[in-house]
């Protein structure tokens, strides 16, 4: 089978050219600063990056070692949620709180203990409200004890390359040995991202939790963000004497993600700030093209010897992205490389190809293309007719 290759050029009237190099599956992030003076930041450590190529805009001490109070909530729920994708919790499935859970203290929605909440109150509780009570709740129901969820804790961290972090609780509450940085949890917050239930719970201003005796908690999103910034649906503060201000943040306009965190920073007013900053000037400077939609069936066919079907449709796994500085002119080909001894039986979802993007004849990026469907083998009788069509015709 022969390679297709096609071209894609764009032109952003640059008058500067700054090209991002990257890996769409990677975590190795790459910087890219606009400027020597990006925002006047005052917190201790801050990082801006493209949520779908990993590209670092912007960086400040990021990965510098910090207590990141209730941002740890992140990977707390990262797991949660993880949970959910895997079918061992479901979000109506109902969870006895402990009296553990029930005395933690610090932020809280107040649970009774020894009664039954869902999935569903627990999750609202722990992203509008940082509920400790409401975390360590579904720690012990995931892992059985809050010391057990930790140790997962680390181990996902471990495998997200997350080097500079180190968990001892699953809510930030202050605790020796505890830390991360800018940059690991522009990571994990990152991968939390990735999963469509969260933002059921993150775009929420004000609610309330209704108790099982019928006493309510209101409860309001800490993030304020996603109430006075345009496109921000999602974030998580932080806050201890010893962590100072803290927030993850990520806003969406025109298609591009953008993911900025804060450490310490010397009051609330100035985290909402300075990440609203960062936000506007990633917003302003920079685009993020759609090259390859993972939602469409691509425009090619791919071979498939000894088939029922000759071809087979195809989609790329994921989609690709082009980052860049706006104004910029940029000129990128895809190959195409089917696999090599591709035959039948190919099943959807098989990987059947893969697709490269250059740029200037560099690799950039690839993805994998698969099937979007089934092709059996042909059999005994399928050759049969195959043989007696070609006689027609003759």
């Amino acid at each position: 089978m022969m390679r297709k290759r096609f071209s894609v050029f764009f032109i952003f009237m640059a008058l500067i050219l700054t090209l991002g190099i990257f890996s769409g599956f990677s975590l190795n992030i790459k910087k890219r600063v606009l400027a020597d003076e990006f925002v006047n930041v005052k917190s201790k450590s801050a990082i801006l990056m493209d949520f779908n190529s990993h590209t670092v805009v912007y960086e400040h001490n990021a990965k510098e070692h910090l207590p990141i109070a209730s941002m740890c909530k992140i990977m707390t729920l990262l797991l949660c949620f993880e949970a959910l994708d895997d079918g061992i919790i479901g979000m109506d499935e109902e969870i006895v709180v402990s009296d553990t859970a029930a005395g933690m203290g610090g932020s809280q929605v107040f649970l009774e203990a020894n009664a039954n909440y869902k999935v569903h109150e627990l999750l609202k509780s722990i992203v509008v409200a940082s509920a400790n009570d409401a975390c360590v709740a579904m720690a012990e129901k995931l892992y059985g004890s809050e010391s057990s969820f930790v140790t997962q804790m680390n181990n996902k961290a471990a495998e997200l390359n997350m080097n500079d972090t180190v968990f001892t609780n699953c809510t930030g509450l202050p605790k020796v040995g505890q830390y991360s940085c800018a940059r690991d949890v522009s990571v994990m917050f990152s991968e939390l991202l990735k999963h469509k239930e969260y933002y059921e719970f993150s775009s929420i201003w004000m609610d309330e939790i209704t108790h099982p005796k019928g006493r309510k908690t209101e409860i309001s999103n800490t993030n304020k963000l996603i109430r006075f910034y345009q496109g921000c649906d999602s974030g998580k503060t932080g806050y201890t004497s010893e962590a100072g201000h803290c927030l993850a943040a990520s806003a969406i306009r025109d298609g591009m993600r953008l993911v900025c965190v804060v450490i310490s920073a010397p009051d609330s007013k100035t985290r909402f700030a300075e990440v609203s900053s960062m936000f506007n000037k990633g917003f302003a400077e920079y685009t993020n093209k759609l090259l390859i939609d993972s939602s469409k069936p691509l425009d090619l066919t791919v071979e498939v010897p000894d088939g029922k079907k000759d071809t087979v449709s195809v989609v790329a796994a994921r989609s690709v992205y082009l980052f860049s500085s706006k104004h910029v002119q940029r000129s990128v080909e895809i190959d195409f490389q089917p696999s090599e001894n591709l035959k039948a039986p190919v099943y959807k979802g098989d990987i059947v190809g893969k697709l490269i993007v250059y740029e200037n004849g560099i690799e950039i990026d690839s993805v994998d293309v698969v099937s979007v469907e089934d092709i059996l083998e042909k059999t005994y009788f399928d050759y049969i007719k195959d043989i007696m069509r070609d006689w027609a015709i003759i």
